[in-house]
C-alpha cells in the first residue's frame, strides 16, 4: 500500500470516528433535552366537542407561551392527545396508550364529569397527579389526595351549580314557594340534582316535580308541559348542551313562565348556542364560570389570553369568544407548570404536595385547593341573560348581556324578576 493511500485511509478512519463521536454527542444532547410530555384525551368529536376543541386550543396557547419562555425545567413542553369522542368507554384505552406507549410524563383530564369518572381509578392505581377539567363531584367517592379540580365548585361541589340560584330565589319578595327539578339521567345532572334537593330543604321550598329523562331524549315538549301543569314558581334544570337547547325551545313553545328558570343548564354559555338562541335566553338565570363583566376582566393575564385565543379561534373556526372553558383550560397548564417549576421535578408526589399547599395566580384569578381537590373557596357564578337582541355575536363580547348576579364580590348587576319581565 502506498504512503498516499495509507494517509488517505487514516484520514477516512479519523473522519468516521469523529462522526461517530459527534453523533453520539448529539444523541446525548437530544436525549438530555427531550420534551416534557403532557398527555390527555379531549372531546374533539361528540356532544362535548364544541367545548373540547376550545379547551385544547387554550392548552396549546399555554404550551406555546411556556415554550417561548424556555419551557419547564429547561425543556420544551409537548402535548400528546387523542379524541375521546365524548365517550367514557374510550378513556382506559387512551390513557393506557399515553402512559405505556407514548411514555408521557404528566397527565391531565379531558373535559367533563363523565370523562373524568373512568380516569380517576387509573390515576389512583398508578399514583399519578391528576388535574380534572370541569368535573362535578368526581372525587367525593374516592377522596384521592392527588386529584385537583379546576372547576370553581368549592368544597361542596354537589350544591355548587345550584347554590346561587336558590339563594337568589330565597331573597325575592314575596319569596317563591314551589320548585320543579328536572335533568338528564347522567352523571353531571344527577350530581347537580342531589345538590338542588339539599338546597330545596335548606331554603324551605316545596318540591312539586322531580324527574329525570333519558340522555337520548329529543322531544322535550311533553316534559315541559308536565312541569307547566304543576305551576311551579321555580324551575331548576340540570342538562347537557343538546337538552339545554331542547328544554329552552320547548319552554318558549309551551309558554312556560315560572318566576325563575334555569340553574344548571350546560351549554347556554357556548357562543354557538348563545347566538342561535338569541332573545330566547332573556331572563334565564344560569350558572357560569366566566363572563366579560368588569370584575372578571381585572384578572391578571386574562385580556392577553383572550386576545390570542380569539385570533387563533377565528382561523380554526371554533368558539370565537372562548369565555366559558378556555380560561380555565389555560389555568390547568398554569397550575401544573408552576408546580413543576417550584419542585424542580416531575415526581408525581412532590407535584401533588405542592399543588395541595399552594395558592396559584392564574388568568381566572387566585386558585387554592381544599377538600377533595376542589377549590377551597367556591366561585361558581350565577348570571342572568338580559336585553339580548337578535342573534349577533358582537353583543356578547362586552358587559351587559350576561350580568353576574352572584357571588356578591363579582356582582355586576341586579336580577330582573320574575322571569316573564326579563323574557319579554
Amino acid at each position: 500500500m502506498s504512503r498516499q493511500r495509507s494517509l488517505k485511509l487514516a484520514l477516512t478512519l479519523i473522519a468516521v470516528v469523529l462522526a461517530l463521536v459527534l453523533a453520539s454527542g448529539g444523541l446525548f444532547v437530544a436525549r438530555g433535552a427531550d420534551p416534557i410530555k403532557i398527555g390527555f384525551g379531549m372531546a374533539l368529536t361528540g356532544g362535548l366537542s364544541a367545548n373540547g376543541k376550545p379547551a385544547l386550543l387554550a392548552l396549546q396557547i399555554w404550551k406555546d407561551d411556556v415554550n417561548k419562555k424556555g419551557g419547564l425545567l429547561g425543556r420544551q413542553v409537548e402535548l400528546i392527545f387523542y379524541d375521546d369522542q365524548t365517550n367514557p368507554a374510550t378513556i382506559p384505552g387512551i390513557y393506557s396508550k399515553l402512559l405505556d406507549v407514548d411514555k408521557v410524563d404528566l397527565i391531565i383530564s379531558g373535559y367533563g364529569t363523565n370523562l373524568i369518572a373512568p380516569l380517576l381509578p387509573i390515576a389512583m392505581e398508578r399514583k399519578l397527579t391528576l388535574i380534572g377539567m370541569f368535573g362535578l363531584a368526581n372525587n367525593e367517592k374516592y377522596q384521592y389526595p392527588n386529584y385537583f379540580q379546576i372547576q370553581p365548585a368549592g368544597p361542596d361541589p354537589q350544591t355548587s351549580t345550584a347554590i346561587g340560584f336558590f339563594e337568589l330565589a330565597a331573597k325575592q319578595n314575596p319569596k317563591p314557594q314551589t320548585v320543579a327539578l328536572v335533568g338528564a339521567d347522567a352523571e353531571y345532572p344527577q350530581n347537580a340534582l342531589v345538590g338542588a334537593r339539599e338546597l330545596v330543604k335548606k331554603f324551605g321550598f316545596k318540591t312539586v316535580y322531580d324527574k329525570t329523562y333519558p340522555p337520548n331524549t329529543t322531544d322535550y315538549t311533553p316534559i315541559v308541559r308536565a312541569i307547566k301543569a304543576t305551576n311551579a314558581d321555580i324551575v331548576f334544570v340540570a342538562s347537557y348542551p343538546p337538552d339545554s337547547v331542547g328544554m329552552l325551545r320547548a319552554a318558549h313553545e309551551v309558554g312556560l313562565q315560572p318566576k325563575m328558570f334555569g340553574g344548571g343548564m350546560v351549554g347556554l354559555m357556548f357562543t354557538s348556542i348563545m347566538t342561535s338562541m338569541g332573545p330566547m335566553l332573556n331572563g334565564v338565570v344560569n350558572y357560569d364560570f366566566w363572563a366579560p363583566e368588569p370584575p372578571m376582566l381585572a384578572f391578571a393575564g386574562i385580556k392577553e389570553f383572550l386576545k390570542e385565543y380569539q385570533a387563533r379561534a377565528e382561523k380554526e373556526k371554533m368558539d370565537p369568544l372562548g369565555y366559558y372553558l378556555p380560561p380555565y383550560s389555560y389555568a390547568v397548564g398554569q397550575v401544573l407548570g408552576q408546580a413543576v417549576e417550584a419542585v424542580k421535578s416531575l415526581d408525581q408526589q412532590k407535584i401533588a404536595d405542592h399543588i395541595r399547599a399552594t395558592e396559584f395566580n392564574t388568568v381566572v384569578g387566585k386558585i387554592k385547593f381544599g377538600k377533595n381537590g376542589e377549590w377551597a373557596t367556591p366561585r361558581t357564578l350565577m348570571v342572568q341573560y338580559q336585553k339580548v337582541e337578535g342573534n349577533g355575536i358582537d353583543q356578547f363580547r362586552g358587559p351587559g348581556k350576561k350580568v353576574v348576579l352572584y357571588p356578591d364580590d363579582l356582582k355586576s348587576g341586579n336580577i330582573i324578576y320574575p322571569y316573564s319581565a326579563a323574557k319579554n
